[in-house]
């Protein structure tokens, strides 16, 4: 055989391999309904970062698949700052402020060695005071369980499994080394029929607890997965460290139809 025609299939070799490590990326991508309650590892600020700065989370508790594939507790998931735009105070008297904004777009999730793409929507976010204070209990000698509060309302001790809203009834269990819950619609967010990993979060959990002055344009939409967009008029928006976050995976058809 000449060396020209060993050469040939070696480069075909090579080609499917690639071709078949493409469609197992691709299969192995996460498919919703699929949650990562994340902790964020750096702070980052529109006053202080800039387009391209790394933004660094891990996972807050072990994220079970419906595929059976369980992701650790502190998984690392990547982002970075897409705009930052410091608030400047304009000392015109009357003058309208021109709102400051940070915008992040979380990239991938690195599962098992493989770095997977992400396309979510930040179905909920809280500072590190909010999401410290879900993390302590509360115990006296009213409540010797030591309840905590779920970010959002929900009531969780661990000596139980059962997790109850204000009205006492069960809306999530804890197991398997974090809480599970069907996500329950509430102001911008869907509910879920499907057991999915909400960490620190109620399942009734949306929008932003604990940012003072700051709001979101955008949590991350079909028309525009992963991006979160954090705006103010009073002061620069950031994401502090040791803030936590409910990234909810977006389905595919509705991220496919809206390109």
């Amino acid at each position: 055989m000449s060396n020209r025609v060993i050469l040939a299939a070696l480069l075909l070799s090579a080609g499917a391999a690639m071709a078949q490590a493409t469609t197992n990326a691709s299969n192995a991508a996460l498919q919703a309904p699929a949650t990562l309650p994340v902790t964020f590892t750096n702070t980052v600020s529109a006053d202080s970062s800039h387009a391209g700065d790394v933004v660094l989370a891990k996972t807050e508790q072990e994220v079970r698949l419906a595929n059976g594939t369980v992701i650790p507790s502190g998984t690392k998931v990547t982002g970075h700052v897409v705009l930052a735009n410091g608030f400047a105070y304009d000392k015109t008297p009357y003058a309208h402020q021109k709102p400051s904004a940070l915008s992040i777009h979380f990239d991938s999730v690195e599962v098992n060695g493989v770095s997977l793409p992400l396309s979510i929507t930040v179905r909920a976010m809280a500072d590190p005071i909010t999401s410290r204070d879900a993390r302590t209990p509360q115990a006296s000698d009213m409540d010797p369980s030591a309840t905590v509060t779920q970010i959002g309302g929900d009531q969780m001790s661990w000596t139980r499994s059962e997790v109850v809203n204000r009205d006492g009834d069960v809306v999530a269990y804890n197991r398997h080394g974090g809480v599970y819950a069907h996500l329950i619609s509430s102001g911008h967010c869907d509910g879920s029929d499907v057991e999915v990993s909400v960490g620190l979060y109620s399942a009734s959990a949306c929008g932003l607890y604990g940012f003072t002055n700051v709001s979101a344009t955008e949590f991350g939409s079909p028309a525009a997965p992963s991006m979160l967009t954090l705006i103010s008029t009073r002061t620069s928006p950031r994401v502090w460290k040791h803030s936590t976050a409910l990234l909810e995976v977006l389905p595919a058809t509705q991220t496919i139809a809206s390109r």
